[in-house]
């Protein structure tokens, strides 16, 4: 649930193909332990990913933190996100994990399994991290069995990005409270008069499953495991196999000559489900007029969303905490630092650094109304549940979903492969 320059499914992809790493970068320094200098000066290590846009945001606000704490010295390390997460499990494996570090979700119980997050509570009571005039209720993203391990940076749901253009060519409107059959024949009916495919492959986004199951009761995750039994992943994977076939979702071929641009971006599709602050790609990348729809429902109302959020972590084994607290605490909550990052990570999470930045361009606006709107229709809900090897699970759904998109295996034994494969990551 990250921002900007890189979007995920690409990165998961990646991950879950053990492909090459995306291109490695780094800043002022990294590795060494954090210590302490003879003057009392405190070092501390801060890893994160992203592009090299996210490294000029983070550098520029680390100088701020600096100068209000010139006995803390701060050491960054970044990467994109295959590089940082195979680095920092070597790292957490070899005891000497960073101080500080960007984390998501799907890997909060993982990494706490192993003895690696600190529980920041302890900070909180000491006075030194400050949960107070945090959005929408979204520090509980970082909660797991009652610690808490993460502090958002920003905060994020599912939309669908469609190119308005092409919509409006077709005589389509996104509505809110429009049904998955109702986005369905508006795919076909996108097909049929314009000749572009409908969408560029909802199939094998976990978030955007998991929004489907939870409008029917039910969830991607329980807390230890699949909150979904075989028949309904195969409902849903041969349903969408059929509209490939058909021409209403993008043919995965060529969404793969289509990278690193999305194949919305490049005219080859009319929507995408991605997180509402990955719009600012779209763009970027591609020449059309690009906005935010409502995420279709199954009763009309409930959309099974809920918040997101990237978060900053902090390793059990630091030999700072009060510092590395304090260092959290001013990237969530100092004003100037809000107006330095942005939407980089999403809308900001706190109040004081979300009335700090004022978006100028259209689609930052666009962004921070769609879940303004989002939040005031009442439909949000708490984030599922995510067990250790959720990370693992996550690639594997958009892989085998790619392959059975693509007719290498069948919808069938697709499904029986990827319940095969998330009962192993449990287990490990």
């Amino acid at each position: 649930m990250g921002t900007g320059n890189v979007e995920r499914r690409t990165v998961l992809k990646a991950a879950g193909a053990s492909v090459a790493t995306l291109g490695l970068a780094a800043t002022t320094g990294c590795g060494g332990d954090g210590g302490t200098g003879a003057d009392g000066t405190v070092t501390i290590r801060y890893s994160w990913w992203g592009a090299e846009e996210r490294a000029k945001r983070i550098n520029r606000s680390i100088k701020l933190f600096e100068k209000k704490f010139p006995k803390i010295k701060v050491k960054t390390d970044f990467q994109d996100y295959v590089s940082f997460w195979e680095k920092f499990q070597t790292q957490a494996a070899g005891g000497n994990p960073p101080d500080v570090f960007q984390n998501a979700v799907g890997f909060l119980r993982k990494y706490d399994k192993r003895g690696i997050l600190l529980n920041l509570k302890s900070q909180i009571d000491a006075g030194n991290l400050s949960l107070d005039n945090f959005r929408a209720g979204v520090t509980s993203v970082g909660e797991v069995d009652g610690k808490q391990l993460g502090i958002p940076v920003g905060s994020n749901t599912m939309a669908l990005v469609i190119d308005k253009k092409v919509f409006r060519k077709a005589g389509v409107e996104a509505a809110p409270g429009w049904t998955w059959g109702d986005y369905f024949k508006a795919l076909k009916t996108i097909h049929d008069k314009t000749g572009v495919a409908g969408d560029s492959g909802y199939h094998s986004i976990m978030y955007l499953y998991d929004l489907y199951l939870r409008q029917n009761g039910k969830a991607f995750f329980t807390e230890d495991g699949l909150g979904f039994e075989q028949t309904d992943l195969t409902e849903w994977w041969q349903d969408a196999y059929n509209r490939v076939k058909a021409g209403h979702i993008t043919d995965p071929k060529i969404v793969e000559q289509d990278k690193p641009k999305s194949s919305l971006a490049a005219a080859h599709a009319a929507s995408e489900f991605t997180w509402d602050n990955f719009t600012v790609r779209y763009s970027v990348e591609g020449k059309s007029e690009y906005g935010l729809a409502p995420i279709p429902t199954t009763d009309g109302k409930n959309t099974g969303q809920y918040l997101g959020s990237l978060m900053l972590s902090a390793s059990a084994r630091t030999r700072h905490p009060k510092e590395v607290a304090q260092f959290i605490d001013f990237m969530v909550h100092d004003p100037e630092v809000g107006k330095i990052m942005g939407y980089d990570r999403g809308i900001l999470a706190t109040t004081e650094q979300y009335e700090a930045y004022k978006p100028t361009e259209a689609i930052g606006k666009e962004i921070a109304q769609y879940e303004e709107d989002t939040a005031k229709a009442g439909v949000l809900g708490k984030i599922t549940p995510h067990p250790s090897g959720a990370d693992t699970v996550e690639a594997a759904f958009l892989r085998i979903g790619g392959d059975m998109a693509q007719g290498k295996t069948k919808v069938s034994d697709a499904v029986k492969q990827f319940f095969s494969e998330a009962e192993a990551a449990f287990q490990a």
